[in-house]
């Protein structure tokens, strides 16, 4: 363990449920046991270094030690609140951003965390990682870049968590889709539906289900419910 000692990390846990692992696949399918076994609500499952995770998409994501926050949780919701359960954890991580002081945070839909044009958070929150002379330098970002010293990724873990579990009994509420909502970068911008037949158009506005509705070349209005959306660059005329 790098920044955090498991004397440390037991004192801030307090009496919730967790598994810590040094180095672990992915802390999701490690959640998904857990869950199998009778994990409880609210229970966390943490690594240090995670070495196979998955983003949207079945993508790829991994995470060097001591770099970034690599964090399963473990929530029981009414099975019509779980597209909530995106926005709400989308959420907490932003306001989390804010209270560090982070500049220029907004959110590409559905939950990816922006730090003005660059992803600091979607699985997994980027709170160290070094992306200069790599595919994704550019287009990622970690907090150690934006602010004077890097924060205690365990202190924003607690305060993430927090703000996630205030907002859980309002699952389904419209004051959670009208913050998330307000918080979206891609609303009213051009963008690429990468679906099994992509097309280009304009992200006009969301359901209150989360799902997208964007308007194509054609003027056809379509609903993206999943899959990958890529924010172009210009604003429509």
């Amino acid at each position: 363990m790098t920044d955090l000692t498991t004397t440390t990390l037991a004192a801030r846990m307090g009496e919730r449920p967790y598994r810590w692992f040094d180095s672990l696949p992915s802390t999701m399918d490690e959640a998904r046991a857990w869950l199998h076994e009778g994990a409880p609500h609210g229970a966390l499952v943490l690594a240090d270094q995670q070495t196979a995770g998955r983003g949207r998409l079945s993508r790829p994501w991994h995470t060097p030690p001591g770099s970034a926050l690599a964090v399963s949780m473990v929530l029981h919701v009414a099975p019509q609140t779980v597209s909530h359960v995106t926005m709400a954890g989308a959420l907490a991580v932003a306001e989390a951003l804010d209270a560090l002081g982070v500049p220029d945070v907004g959110l590409k839909w559905p939950n990816d965390v922006l730090i003005g044009r660059r992803k600091v958070a979607g699985i997994g929150l980027n709170v160290s990682v070094e992306f200069t002379g790599s595919e994704l330098e550019g287009q990622a970002v970690s907090l150690s870049e934006v602010l004077p010293t890097p924060p205690d990724r365990w202190g924003v873990l607690c305060d993430i968590v927090g703000r996630l579990e205030h907002d859980l009994p309002l699952l389904g509420s419209r004051g959670v889709w009208q913050r998330w909502r307000d918080r979206l970068v891609t609303l009213g911008r051009q963008v690429t539906v990468e679906a099994a037949h992509p097309y280009e158009g304009t992200a006009e506005d969301v359901d209150d289900d989360g799902s997208l509705w964007v308007r194509d070349r054609e003027g056809l209005r379509r609903r993206v419910l999943a899959g990958d959306v890529r924010v172009r660059d210009q604003r429509p005329e």
